[in-house]
């Protein structure tokens, strides 16, 4: 179908195309309490297609896209790509050109052991201490090899292996005729054996603590930690305001050589783009527009070093090289995770939602679970919410010498904001 689906393309009114053709094999484990409650392996193939029309003697180009599922007949893949070069007339753009073959060698395409992957997993999460009080529900296991084909009308032909795996969990707490479920949905490559089972040792004390939490005072303005995957859209609003499509939009107003944050009081963030990163789940060797990814610097040490983002509109800024990185690396800061949990402050580690507007820079969360230190107890506590803006929130910003990965991001283990408005519930 997909031979097909290129000669209707080449024969179709479209001045230039695009085609993702991905094919995924996966197993999948659902069990309860630890016992199988059934499995099944899936295979499964997407075929998506971006047709692009010129217009206004070249200054204009317009693009719609499309799936055509593998079901299709050779006229009902015509009849869909007939109706994306209609629909991409109505669409009127500055005009770019498409990723273009690079001359250099296709990285060579490997294959993902799938059984070794999930074997990992369940002896991981059989791994995890539970107690009489305190243990895991039920958990689902998700492995898949992703085999990602990439062409373009410019003659790209290159294609992508890398493994993609999903374990969701659900961790169930009792205490005086009190029982309490937390969800955690883990996203990663390969399986990281040691970072999931910590994860979930944690979670395992959190659904514990959360039974005793006391309601969270009205504290004001303090320090607030993140210690958890929350902290993950901290680091999001660095890398999001460095994307060329905000900077083209003007809804960042970073510029290249110049710091990213006036006045900083704390530590200095570095932003590293990176092809691999071990176990992340976006290992490509190539983004989702065909280009090659490297390895470069987004911010080092505070000061805004190269804009990234998609062809369009890294074309618009007057980017030589660009890309979508896959996998991003945030250094870490001055001081121990140890040396930040000094003096008081408010470590949040349950939200019921958690955002950092890569806009306006504002940051809100409900708090579900945190840990109250007063400098000298701990408390833990629940409720109220935590408000602020990272436009000034960013000064203060401190950041642990250890580091903790998220699937594709790999961020300080700890970090810390002081002057975060904490709404209590006393």
């Amino acid at each position: 179908m997909l031979n097909t689906i290129l000669d209707l393309l080449r024969a179709s009114t479209a001045d230039a195309w695009e085609v993702t053709d991905t094919q995924e094999t996966g197993w999948e484990f659902y069990l309860i309490r630890h016992r199988l409650d059934q499995h099944r392996v899936k295979l499964t193939r997407h075929t998506h297609v971006k047709v692009y029309r010129r217009f206004g003697e070249g200054q204009f180009l317009g693009s719609a896209s499309a799936e055509i599922p593998p079901t299709a007949n050779a006229e009902e893949a015509k009849a869909a790509i007939d109706a994306l070069c209609q629909r991409a007339e109505y669409v009127k753009n500055p005009a770019y050109t498409l990723v273009a073959p690079d001359g250099e060698a296709q990285a060579q395409a490997g294959s993902v052991d799938v059984a070794a992957i999930a074997r990992d997993f369940l002896e991981a999460l059989q791994a995890v201490p539970e107690t009489q009080t305190e243990d895991l529900n039920s958990y689902e296991i998700f492995v898949s090899e992703k085999k990602r084909r990439f062409l373009n009308s410019e003659g790209v032909d290159v294609t992508s292996v890398y493994p993609s795996s999903m374990a969701e969990v659900v961790v169930n707490a009792r205490r005086d005729g009190h029982e309490i479920e937390l969800y955690r949905l883990y996203h990663s490559g390969a399986c990281d054996r040691d970072g999931l089972i910590q994860a979930l040792t944690e979670t395992l004390r959190y659904s514990r603590d959360k039974l005793i939490a006391q309601p969270t005072p009205a504290l004001g303005r303090a320090t607030v930690l993140f210690s958890t995957d929350a902290a993950c859209e901290i680091y999001n609003y660095f890398i999001s305001r460095m994307s060329a499509a905000m900077l083209v939009r003007r809804i960042s107003d970073w510029k290249i050589g110049e710091p990213v944050v006036r006045d900083a009081a704390g530590d200095k963030v570095t932003v590293r783009a990176l092809v691999t990163l071990p176990n992340s789940s976006d290992n490509a060797a190539y983004d989702p527009e065909g280009a090659r990814r490297w390895d470069f610097d987004i911010i080092r040490d505070g000061i805004a070093r190269q804009a990234y983002g998609s062809r369009q509109f890294s074309q618009y800024l007057g980017l030589e090289r660009s890309c979508v990185p896959g996998n991003y690396a945030v250094s870490g800061g001055s001081a121990t995770a140890a040396e930040l949990r000094t003096g008081p402050y408010l470590e949040v580690v349950e939200f019921s939602d958690f955002q950092v507007d890569a806009m306006s820079g504002d940051i809100a969360g409900e708090i579900r679970l945190a840990y109250w230190h007063d400098g000298e107890k701990t408390v833990p506590v629940s409720g109220g919410s935590v408000t602020g803006s990272m436009l000034t929130l960013a000064r203060t910003l401190r950041m642990s010498r250890e580091q903790r990965q998220y699937d594709h991001l790999l961020i300080p283990a700890v970090t810390a904001l002081d002057g975060v408005t904490i709404a209590g519930v006393e």
